[in-house]
């Protein structure tokens, strides 16, 4: 077989549906997020699909906490938690993390996506018989995990309560159940009806596992997201965050119970074989974590800038999806038009939004996905608004109705 030319072909494939995907080479300036500079394009840009939705990653505090760690333990934790990788700084932040959550423990992982795989995978692979009931749109790493338990998986119609209901009253009473959700949905924006899911829970007995990564620091009092927001924390099983999004650094945790952070810990081997978060890292999640529990002044000033890019978007007629959270899907529907306005967005108007195409959400719903933080300008808003309506018009798509008022 020629694998060379089989790559070529795949790629060329993808190209020619308008899904091939280019990175724009970026480096953030210290202190001036959400502004950087394009090494791949037109030198200066101003970043507009960032997940790092309140700019943690740039807070002064955050810095000082890393280059501090930097500078008394060096660079690396030097192993696996269970050889020589685990670090006060880790311990540290594992306890601001289950107090987050109020949950009597978290265990940390490299990253969102490892943290989903590895406590999915073990829960259900270890629980004798254990089904896992998976809502239809669920991220990509707690399918990974699921599959790769082998354990019996059943899908739910996505935020369907009365589905799942369905599912789980076909399921023998005493074999062992999962529900596996997300609060906020990062593609359509949406939030999962947390209350329902749990009241279904305790009539069926069923444990419940939430990823919060598109809500932690976000949402509820002190950043503990949705689940803190509505009062629900201490009905969820298992909470799963990521430290690579509002918190603005990297990495992922679960908390939970005592015993099951310890039976993960102990038996997942995404989690035993890997090596430990840098010191370093772990010490600037910690101040993000610290900080945001007891300052709303981030999450007020997102929210006020999110209903500005909304109220901005609908007076031009600009077409996105409604949803209650941070996240502004704005629908192109076609892969080469999604792709040729985020390129000139870039090139001529030097603002960064990277197109969402087929496969991450379906063929016709392409989209730009936005999401501004407290640290968008005003003047930063009017530059966006404006360039998307030139291009709105230049490639003769539809708008909304109110567009004509």
């Amino acid at each position: 077989m020629d694998f060379e030319a089989f790559f070529e072909q795949q790629l060329q494939s993808l190209k020619n549906d308008g899904n091939y995907r280019e990175f724009a080479e970026l480096e953030r300036h210290r202190g001036a997020f959400p502004n950087a500079t394009c090494h791949n394009g037109p030198g200066e840009v101003t970043i507009w699909c960032s997940n790092d939705y309140l700019g943690m990653g740039q807070h002064p505090a955050v810095l000082a906490a890393m280059h501090d760690a930097l500078d008394r333990t060096g660079a690396g934790a030097g192993g696996t938690r269970n050889i020589s990788g685990t670090t006060h700084a880790h311990v540290l932040l594992e306890k601001e993390l289950a107090d987050l959550h109020g949950k009597e423990a978290a265990l940390l992982f490299t990253s969102g996506y490892v943290s989903n795989w590895a406590a999915l995978g073990t829960l259900a692979s270890k629980i004798p018989n254990c089904v896992v009931l998976s809502d239809a749109l669920n991220h990509a790493s707690m399918i990974e995990g699921i599959r790769h338990s082998r354990a019996q998986k059943v899908i739910w119609k996505h935020n369907d309560v009365a589905d799942l209901e369905a599912k789980l009253r076909a399921l023998p009473k005493e074999q062992p159940k999962l529900i596996a959700f997300e609060s906020v949905y990062s593609m359509d924006g949406d939030i999962a009806p947390i209350k329902e899911i749990c009241d279904l829970a305790d009539k069926y007995g069923a444990m419940t596992y939430l990823d919060e990564v598109h809500a932690v620091g976000l949402y509820g009092h002190r950043g503990g997201g949705i689940a803190e927001e509505r009062g629900l924390m201490d009905r969820i099983t298992v909470i799963e965050g990521t430290l690579g999004k509002a918190f603005g650094v990297v990495g992922g945790y679960i908390a939970a119970s005592s015993k099951l952070c310890d039976f993960i810990r102990s038996f997942s081997s995404g989690f035993i074989f890997t090596t430990a978060l840098p010191p370093s890292v772990a010490a600037g999640a910690a101040a993000s974590v610290k900080h945001l529990k007891n300052s709303r002044t981030e999450r007020e000033t997102h929210q006020a800038r999110v209903a500005e890019v909304r109220a901005r978007l609908d007076a031009i007629g600009l077409p996105h999806i409604d949803n209650p959270s941070h996240i502004i899907p704005v629908v192109v529907g076609d892969p080469g038009k999604c792709k040729f306005i985020s390129d000139t967005l870039l090139k001529r108007y030097g603002i960064y939004i990277q197109p969402i195409n087929y496969p991450t959400v379906p063929k016709g719903t392409e989209r730009l996905r936005i999401t501004p933080s407290p640290v968008h300008s005003i003047e930063d808003v009017e530059r966006l608004v404006s360039a998307l309506e030139d291009l709105w018009t230049q490639c003769e798509l539809a708008r909304a109705p109110m567009a004509a008022q």
